[in-house]
């Protein structure tokens, strides 16, 4: 059976009953690491990671689903980590991202609001000669490679 198919199962077991909760990403390594980022609406408690790792890690050592030696981490994906999800944009609208886009640009702006397959951001242009001007920008999903939360220490 497949590793990560397998922990998505009893992630999404564990967190049936509690809906502000959310699967981002399974990752199995071949260094014997096992890497679970699991988020919420309004962020994930250590205890809830706890608990999921200790459903998932009691699970796979039943089934002996891993043969050889592992390290299962569970927790919450970290500020570097790229947002992937609707549910993760749709947790930081207000706040500013950086984004890259397919064709190599750059941009960043305050999330406003998440659509389907799109996102709109308020950014600033500055074209040279001109006046700075902050406009309302849609952004099609499928255009943008990587959507970073950018931290702002002013």
């Amino acid at each position: 059976m497949n590793i990560e198919k397998r922990v998505t199962e009893l992630i999404e077991e564990k967190i049936a009953d509690m809906p502000n909760l959310f699967l981002v990403d399974v990752k199995m390594h071949s260094n014997g690491k096992l890497i679970v980022l699991v988020d919420g609406d309004n962020g994930i408690g250590i205890a809830d990671c706890a608990a999921i790792s200790r459903h998932v890690g009691f699970h796979l050592e039943e089934e002996n689903v891993i043969e050889e030696a592992y390290n299962l981490e569970v927790s919450s994906p970290g500020i570097d980590t790229p947002l992937t999800l609707p549910r993760q944009y749709a947790k930081n609208v207000g706040r500013t991202l950086g984004i890259k886009m397919a064709d190599g640009t750059k941009r960043e702006g305050k999330l406003l609001s998440v659509g389907e397959g799109a996102i709109t951001i308020e950014e600033t242009i500055k074209e040279k000669g001109k006046k700075a001007e902050t406009v309302e920008s849609t952004i099609p999903t499928d255009k943008i490679t990587e959507t970073k939360v950018l931290i702002s220490f002013k």
